[in-house]
């Protein structure tokens, strides 16, 4: 018997899909459901590593947790990484096939199109229920030929949709009835009701607008999600609007420890700090180039899609003093899987993996080179951290292979005698290929303590997403009607 199919699509990007296909997928595994997350397609910079070795976005790997399964491929056979503003890095099945342009990719579809009806067919013949989370707007009228993210998939597998809007961005009304406007008769007849995200206020005050919108469209609206503040969750993109919340009385700002991390244009899997954002003795301050950077305990340089473009605009931006000044006066320095390959002295892309081929010189502080090649390193890996040999688990993601005298001195000892990363014999500055790497609380502490926090709490960030995770579920259920929005079928599925 094949799985019964809801897809969800958004009004814009960020209106909620990826946080409601995690709610739902929690609602139904706590009643037994079989459920599978899917998103056909997906363009992130933020990508996790399955359990079968492949790299989908991470915002399927936090679904997948909601459903109470292993990541796969399946959830996401194709992930587009942007390097620039016209070409992205594509990945299908869990692996990189190369660089494309826009118009390369348009032309690539239909065989993009083939691995996500595959996919989408063994999660159908394994799961009782699939979630399917579109992308962007179906109301992309340009990219409407070929489309395998929003309504043409709906329509290749004849799957009911439901449409959410975030009336925290105002017109709340305008985005649900325009993109249905916009919309073919067919696609138009598949969306079977509505579901309002980020509501602030009294319910009651919006109830005469719920009445016109259900009478203007003939749809129904499933409920009303309300604004969930503090709601932390791996973001699929986009750094999260929310700010932390709950901040520990006992860690006055003074108090707490000073982060910086500048945001790179190409910033990727910046996931890696929600433990710190929300960490109640760490203040983090994402800075972008048109700010001074304050005056920090520890800096981290984050993981990039394109290292030797973000080094650039490093130095542009004037991070090499920043930097210099701030080990000057013995602040600590940290570098993730880009930013431990710009700490070396130099990089070398000569196949054009990540942009226009050719080399950069690093900032030096790690005697290692690193030479960029197409096959990526992928693997979900556990070892030790240097630092009062703390327990410490993550993810590699990265094209580079990083040689040198550094690394004689490694950050992680990692299973199978493996090592990774390097400390410098002064111990300010370190890096790593390790994603995930505050997501342990005993490597968190160690980490935060080397920084110059001399207490530092101990957090199960674990725990925390699957609070945050049966939270959302509890919302979803009080909130909205679950059980007619899976139950209800478009004309067109009725055979009516």
């Amino acid at each position: 018997m094949n799985a019964r199919t809801l897809m969800i699509q958004g009004t814009t990007s960020d209106a909620g899909k990826s946080t409601l296909v995690a709610g739902l997928c929690r609602v139904l595994h706590r009643q037994g459901v079989r459920v599978a997350p899917f998103k056909p397609q997906n363009m992130s910079l933020n990508s996790a590593v399955g359990v079968d070795g492949g790299e989908i976005g991470r915002a399927q790997a936090l679904q997948a947790q909601a459903a109470g399964i292993e990541p796969t491929i399946d959830l996401n056979p194709v992930l587009l990484k942007p390097d620039s503003d016209t070409h992205a890095q594509v990945i299908v099945h869990g692996v990189a096939i190369g660089r494309m342009g826009a118009l390369d990719y348009h032309d690539y579809k239909r065989s993009a199109r083939a691995a996500v009806l595959s996919s989408y067919r063994r999660l159908q013949a394994s799961y009782d229920t699939v979630i399917v989370e579109g992308a962007g707007s179906p109301a992309e009228i340009n990219l409407r030929e070929g489309d395998i993210a929003n309504m043409g998939f709906a329509e290749a597998v004849d799957c009911p949709v439901v449409l959410i809007a975030d009336i925290d961005r105002g017109g709340v009304f305008a985005h649900l009835v325009g993109t249905l406007a916009l919309l073919r008769p067919s696609e138009q007849a598949r969306v079977t009701g509505f579901v309002i995200n980020r509501f602030r206020g009294e319910l009651a005050l919006l109830q005469s607008g719920l009445d016109w919108l259900e009478r203007h469209t003939g749809k129904p609206v499933f409920g009303v999600l309300p604004y969930l503040h503090g709601l932390y969750l791996d973001a699929e993109d986009g750094i999260s609007r929310e700010t932390p919340a709950g901040r520990s009385a006992s860690a006055p700002q003074r108090e707490r420890l000073q982060v910086v991390l500048p945001v790179l244009p190409r910033i990727s899997n910046h996931t890696d700090f929600d433990p710190l954002r929300r960490h109640p003795q760490v203040e983090l301050h994402y800075v972008d180039g048109t700010r001074r950077p304050p005056a920090a305990d520890l800096i981290i340089l984050p993981g990039s899609k394109n290292v030797r473009a973000d080094l650039e605009w490093l130095r542009v931006h004037g991070w090499t003093g920043h930097l210099q000044r701030h080990l000057r006066y013995g602040g600590r320095l940290l570098g993730i899987c880009g930013g431990f390959q710009m700490l070396g002295r130099s990089i070398d892309d000569p196949l054009g993996v990540e942009g226009a081929a050719g080399g950069s010189a690093g900032f030096g502080w790690f005697d290692m080179h690193t030479l960029l090649g197409r096959r990526k390193q992928l693997r979900n890996v556990d070892g030790t951290l240097c630092l009062a040999q703390a327990p410490v688990s993550g993810y590699e993601i990265h094209a580079g292979r990083s040689e040198g005298p550094a690394l004689g001195e490694p950050a992680v000892t990692l299973s199978h005698g493996r090592h990774d990363g390097a400390i410098s014999a002064d111990r300010q500055i370190l890096g790593t290929y390790l994603h995930g790497l505050f997501e342990q609380s005993a490597a968190c502490t160690a980490l935060l303590h080397w920084a110059g926090l001399p207490q530092a709490l101990s957090v199960d960030h674990g725990a925390r997403r699957e609070q945050i995770l049966e939270r959302l579920a509890d919302t979803i259920e009080h909130s909205l009607d679950v059980a007619r929005m899976l139950r209800l079928q478009s004309p067109l599925l009725s055979g009516s």
